[in-house]
């Protein structure tokens, strides 16, 4: 069935706003979880049959194609692709003001479609790259994430004043708009202007900014639990590049006095505002004190996420599983070895693939620990490597660990963290098989996260908010092995769904990680429980995986997190 605008625009929609959004593997409008989550959400409304409209830029070089050197040395090239090989180009332009200068928008448009109800998502994807547009503004949609401040805010510019406008183009009729992080809140400047002339019109040119009535029109997710991670712009900058369609009087008292702070602007105009779980909501109150911030988990897309032979198992023992995830209660069914079984399968593939790309060496029989996410330097990925000496005694013989993430390509700290991790990698490699696989994308991170034994996660606390690739681990009967921070604190319980890393959580939400704790513990629970259980007790190793599905997949993935959304701040 080939779908239409049209024939989606029949009712009102649910305006889903992100800067990057991960769909596909071979569509680069991604950079790592914030933007797979992003396409998670949209593959559960599509599941679920939700009436939203997702939103995004189009990315013509994608974030970037990672390259690594025999030394761990990150080069950067551009990941090339042509819309027109997936999406349709729609026929409607939105036009805005950057810079003085007008700047036309293109839209292109992918469907998410269910294949059994044949509901439908469309993914409006934002293009500047227009022969009617200057140089410059034509790389306004170039790359995620590239370019300094000023071209941030172009692109956060289109994001959210030439997203609403491309909407109102394409007909479609927004009952509430959801801002995933504060790119986006850049909209809100448009409803604040288009509901002043709506009270114009019928007041008589009152001056009045009808704030509660966009606020009714807007929820706000919150990603970012440190205030450094917030976008902030100088207003001398603001000012040259956004212009003065809003009284700067009346968008600092929105967006901040000194600096115009996208998330303060998106908290100040959004009738629920929430973290992405609960300790995230309890840190961002502390950020952002005053405000109202709830939490609702993040969860990841089921189908998507479980491999190819734990899927087969789930359509033998759990039919239906895929679009009610809350069937994994029952895993139990499903006999010992034919789980033991599913696994082995995902795991040989995963070590094909990394003896095929590496020259390795490594076993299928060995345990094999996975660290895979966005390489910068409060995720702690080189924790394990604090003291070589203890980490060889230990896993001599009887370990290996697969590495893969990309260093934003300002971040030098990230980016020197892979280098110390492949120095490591050759000073045991006589006793410990350690590899890092470049060019993390959507179809490694599914082989990993199946394929490994064990998922470890060691950020500083309390600096994850969430984390979703633990989720997807679980979705495969692969336990956790984490610092007890974001959804882990929610997930976790010791010997029985995974193992955590560290203290407990006090009351003191702030208290940070300190790495000889965490390393310590690491080191003694990895010998003494994770290992001494895969080798030495089989039949427990296979209870702990059915807890991981029943317990951690039931409930963290994205068609129980569109179900809270729905009811808590989109119809409420």
């Amino acid at each position: 069935m080939t779908y239409q605008i049209k024939d989606i625009v029949s009712e009102q929609q649910i305006a889903y706003f992100s800067m990057e959004i991960g769909f596909r593997n071979d569509i680069p409008t991604y950079s790592g979880g914030l933007g797979v989550l992003a396409g998670d959400t949209i593959k559960s409304a599509a599941d679920l049959n939700l009436p939203m409209v997702a939103v995004t830029l189009i990315y013509h070089k994608g974030y970037f194609k990672q390259s690594l050197d025999a030394d761990g040395r990150q080069t950067e090239l551009p990941e090339e692709w042509n819309p027109a090989d997936h999406m349709t180009l729609m026929p409607q332009k939105a036009r805005l003001t950057i810079e003085g200068r007008e700047v036309v928008v293109q839209a292109w448009v992918y469907y998410v479609t269910n294949p059994i109800t044949k509901w439908s998502v469309p993914i409006v994807l934002l293009d500047t790259d227009v022969s009617e547009n200057a140089p410059q503004d034509r790389e306004i949609t170039h790359h995620l994430y590239g370019g300094d401040d000023r071209y941030r805010l172009k692109q956060e510019m289109v994001l959210g004043i030439g997203g609403f406008r491309m909407l109102k183009a394409l007909g479609f009729m927004i009952k509430k708009y959801h801002m995933n992080e504060g790119h986006a809140s850049l909209l809100t400047i448009e409803l604040l202007l288009r509901h002043r002339r709506d009270i114009e019109a019928v007041w008589d040119e009152r001056e009045t900014w009808d704030v509660e009535a966009v606020k009714e029109l807007c929820v706000f997710t919150t990603h970012t639990p440190v205030e450094a991670g917030h976008d902030k712009f100088p207003y001398d900058l603001v000012k040259a590049v956004l212009g003065e369609a809003v009284p700067f009087d009346v968008l600092k008292e929105l967006g901040g006095p000194d600096k115009l702070n996208l998330t303060r602007l998106a908290m100040n105009l959004s009738n629920y505002i929430n973290g992405v779980a609960k300790k995230h909501g309890e840190v961002s109150k502390l950020l952002f004190p005053g405000y109202k911030i709830q939490a609702i988990t993040n969860g990841v897309h089921t189908f998507t996420w479980t491999c190819e032979s734990m899927a087969k198992l789930y359509d033998k023992y759990l039919p239906g599983w895929a679009n009610e995830p809350e069937l994994f209660v029952r895993i139990g069914k499903a006999p010992d070895a034919e789980i033991w079984a599913a696994h082995m399968e995902a795991k040989k593939k995963l070590i094909d693939h990394v003896n095929k790309t590496t020259n390795v060496g490594m076993e299928y029989d060995t345990l094999t620990i996975g660290f895979a996410r966005r390489a910068t330097a409060y995720k702690r990925a080189n924790l394990l490597f604090y003291d070589t000496e203890r980490l060889k005694k230990i896993g001599k013989g009887k370990l290996q660990i697969i590495y893969a993430g990309k260093a934003h390509p300002r971040d030098n700290d990230g980016k020197r963290n892979i280098e110390d991790i492949v120095a490591r990698a050759k000073e045991l490699k006589a006793a410990i098989k350690i590899v890092y696989l470049e060019n993390y994308n959507m179809d490694l991170a599914l082989k990993m996260v199946s394929g490994v034994d064990v998922w470890l996660n060691t950020p500083m606390r309390p600096r994850e908010a969430s984390g979703t690739s633990g989720m997807k681990a679980a979705h495969n009967g692969v336990m956790n092995f984490s610092v007890l921070d974001g959804w882990w604190i929610e997930g976790h319980i010791e010997g029985y769904t995974g193992w955590a890393i560290g203290p407990e959580p006090t009351e003191s939400t702030l208290v940070a990680s300190t790495d000889a704790l965490d390393a310590q513990d690491l080191y003694k629970k990895l010998a003494r429980e994770v290992m001494e259980t895969y080798y030495n007790n089989r039949p427990v190793w296979i209870r702990m995986m059915q807890n991981a599905i029943s317990k951690n997949a039931k409930y963290f993935n994205s068609h129980r997190m569109m179900r809270r959304y729905v009811t808590e701040a989109y119809i409420r």
